[in-house]
């Protein structure tokens, strides 16, 4: 992951940026002024803001706080707690569920074994809670890592994702190799972002995506299932297959005959 921010972060206030709290459910609204209320840092963050950003209806509203999982379910009567590998905190209405994560921080032993595991550069484990500064460097694309707080309605942008989002650019956060060493699934996600929205993939962050495939084989296969499912179902599937083909990754995601034995296929 990057190991350090810029030294300020940008701050777009309400009067220069397009999102709206009309945009945003009244579920969603109703979690970050509850969480605001009760005194703490609540930010959407991730798809939901780059697809209001770029003129698309996001699918859903993912929310980050200060709170721990705890906390927020004390905030919240209709919470219940979820996860090992991410412990998370889901506010239900109805049928409709509000994801909300603590801001994530970076591991450095003093939290105990069980909150934080890697093996090798894989992150298969992260319970360790920071600050806001703290979450961004563990996102993924710079478009992904804008926070709309609901504290004033500002953007706060630490990784120029307001440059990347006008200039329609995919870019990693951090050294792209190290990122997808992480976790392999953001190969995988560079080339859905890349089909459904449109972006160019800068060339840094392209450059390491034909060589790794191979990691794709050590993903669990329900992670790689749900991400074929967003791929290739979700209306843009020829653009994404011609991408996972551009990049070689095909062979590592499907059975075909004479496949050469550890490649991932699934059935």
């Amino acid at each position: 992951m990057p190991e350090a921010l810029p030294a300020t972060a940008h701050h777009i206030p309400r009067a220069e940026h397009p999102i709206s709290r009309s945009q945003i459910s009244k579920q969603a609204l109703h979690v970050l002024y509850g969480l605001h209320q009760a005194g703490y840092q609540a930010c959407l963050v991730g798809g939901g803001v780059r697809d209001l950003l770029l003129g698309h209806p996001p699918k859903d509203f993912d929310i980050v706080t200060d709170a721990h999982p705890e906390q927020v379910r004390e905030v919240f009567r209709n919470c219940r707690l979820i996860g090992r590998r991410f412990r998370l905190a889901h506010v239900h209405f109805g049928r409709d569920i509000v994801e909300v994560a603590t801001y994530r921080g970076v591991p450095d032993g003093s939290e105990g074994a069980d909150d934080a595991l890697t093996v090798g550069e894989r992150i298969v484990r992260d319970n360790v809670y920071g600050t806001r500064e703290d979450d961004v460097l563990r996102r993924d694309f710079t478009i992904n890592a804008l926070y709309y707080d609901i504290a004033d309605f500002s953007l706060v942008d630490y990784v120029g994702g307001m440059h990347d989002i006008a200039a329609r650019t995919l870019r990693m956060i951090g050294e792209p190799e190290r990122r997808y060493r992480e976790d392999p699934v953001r190969l995988l996600r560079a080339v859905r972002l890349a089909a459904k929205l449109g972006l160019d993939i800068e060339p840094a962050t392209r450059a390491p995506i034909a060589e790794l495939g191979y990691l794709l084989a050590t993903v669990p296969p329900s992670r790689l299932f749900d991400e074929l499912v967003k791929l290739l179902l979700a209306g843009h599937g020829a653009r994404s297959y011609a991408l996972l083909r551009q990049f070689g990754l095909v062979e590592y995601l499907f059975a075909v005959e004479g496949a050469a034995p550890g490649k991932l296929a699934l059935q």
